[in-house]
């Protein structure tokens, strides 16, 4: 097996894939910088940053030889893909991003977890299937769409590396397989 050759990593997916989870552990596996785009936009309350202000934080962030970004943003998709060198996507079977949007959302709402910028998820916001503001809604909406849309989307960028996971035991199995060479690790 070669080592793992790219420092600019965006994984992407639908909601409750693992985005966040694979792009931390990868980026300490490899010692790079770990974005996560959820924090970087929402502002306390819920409140969307300012498509300006969003750009301008994901603009630095991106900003330097060697990351993990996760996230779907399409209004920073041209910078994040144009600058990365590979896109890994997460595109498990629904009932598996259906059940793990469930078991996090009713953990998150039990624990009180805080995410981003103070913000806290509540259960019963996200049984209001109907809402724009319920993650089960916007899994609804979006699942097919991404596997639609991705393959298209990725071969638009035609500098980047495609990593296709269909199940999170090949994510973890090709994370724990991994070779890092000593001079990629860091920054």
């Amino acid at each position: 097996m070669n080592p793992f050759p790219y420092k600019r990593i965006v994984i992407v997916g639908t909601t409750s894939s693992g985005k966040s989870t694979l792009a931390e552990a990868l980026s300490k596996r490899l010692g790079f910088k770990f974005i996560e785009l959820d924090a970087l936009y929402w502002e306390p309350n819920w409140t969307p940053a300012d498509t300006f202000v969003f750009w301008e934080r994901v603009e630095r962030a991106t900003d330097s030889k060697a990351w993990v970004v996760a996230g779907n943003y399409s209004r920073v998709r041209d910078l994040v893909w144009s600058r990365a060198e590979t896109v890994i996507w997460l595109d498990f079977p629904f009932h598996t991003v259906f059940w793990r949007l469930l078991t996090r959302t009713i953990r998150r709402a039990v624990t009180r977890e805080e995410l981003w910028n103070g913000n806290r998820e509540t259960f019963w916001e996200h049984l209001k299937l109907w809402s724009e503001e319920s993650l089960f809604h916007w899994l609804f909406k979006t699942y097919w769409r991404r596997k639609r849309e991705t393959p298209m989307l990725v071969s638009l960028y035609e500098h980047l590396t495609l990593i296709h996971f269909k199940h999170p035991k090949e994510a973890e199995e090709w994370l724990a397989a991994l070779q890092i060479p000593t001079k990629h690790k860091g920054h």
